[in-house]
């Protein structure tokens, strides 16, 4: 295996990643994004301004320009990163769990039917923990690359950046994630994992039904040898309501 091999300690997760070329965010069109967001009902200042989100990358990267990047993935990240990277990982925090807190009333929902998206949260001694994929960016693309990253990410006042330890084969490794950012008023982790599955079973937006999106991170999950309980229960109560809507 050679040592410059992206997939050298996982080839099994060859050809289950999308080449960065290949993704929608890669070269995410902003203006027609808004556009297509408003159309939905969404209000004209729905997403942070371009020049406060480049502030918080270089906040958050001050430093550690001159060396490789980890970023941690947990959602359609790991099969979608439109990154290009140097080295993937599987890797697991003890200190954050995936949670479905993050409302969304454009992509996957609408302002009547609010749907629910994927973040990452600091669970104090309660925290399931996470599994996922980490990707290594080399210093020499890392402005580029974090630029990319940040436009989708930090879009809008949804996540934080953060810094944590995830284990991998390779031992112990320092890596940049998003959580949820609980001064937003798009994030609720508060909501009842019954709630939860009533809010997904019901939603859809411009980009879809928000059940899709949690059958697809369960399968995308399953792909790459990863599992998450609390994703495949929750799955399991969205197919039993939309089973028992459709037969009613």
């Amino acid at each position: 295996m050679s040592p410059n091999d992206p997939y050298r300690h996982h080839p099994g997760l060859r050809g289950k990643i999308r080449p960065a070329a290949e993704s929608f965010f890669r070269d995410l069109d902003l203006e027609e994004f808004d556009r297509r967001i408003a159309e939905n009902g969404m209000p004209e200042d729905w997403r942070a301004p371009d020049a406060e989100r480049e502030a918080k990358r270089h906040n958050v990267l001050e430093g550690r320009w001159d060396r490789d990047l980890w970023v941690f993935a947990f959602g359609s990240l790991m099969w979608d990163p439109a990154m290009e990277f140097a080295e993937v990982l599987r890797g697991r925090t003890e200190d954050y769990e995936r949670r479905f807190c993050l409302i969304d009333t454009g992509g996957r929902g609408s302002v009547e039917h609010p749907a629910l998206q994927l973040a990452i949260d600091d669970v104090a001694g309660a925290a399931r923990g996470c599994d996922g994929l980490a990707f290594r960016i080399e210093a020499d693309r890392i402005d580029h690359e974090t630029f990319v990253l940040f436009r989708r990410e930090m879009i809008s006042h949804a996540y934080r950046p953060v810094w944590l330890q995830l284990d991998t084969v390779i031992g112990r490794i320092e890596a940049l994630a998003f959580a949820a950012d609980h001064s937003s008023d798009r994030i609720d982790t508060t909501i009842p994992v019954d709630e939860q599955a009533r809010m997904i079973a019901k939603a859809e937006g411009m980009l879809g039904t928000n059940a899709e999106y949690l059958t697809e991170t369960r399968n995308r999950l399953a792909m790459l040898d990863l599992d998450d309980p609390y994703v495949t229960d929750l799955c399991a109560r969205v197919a039993s309501l939309r089973g028992a809507d459709s037969s009613a």
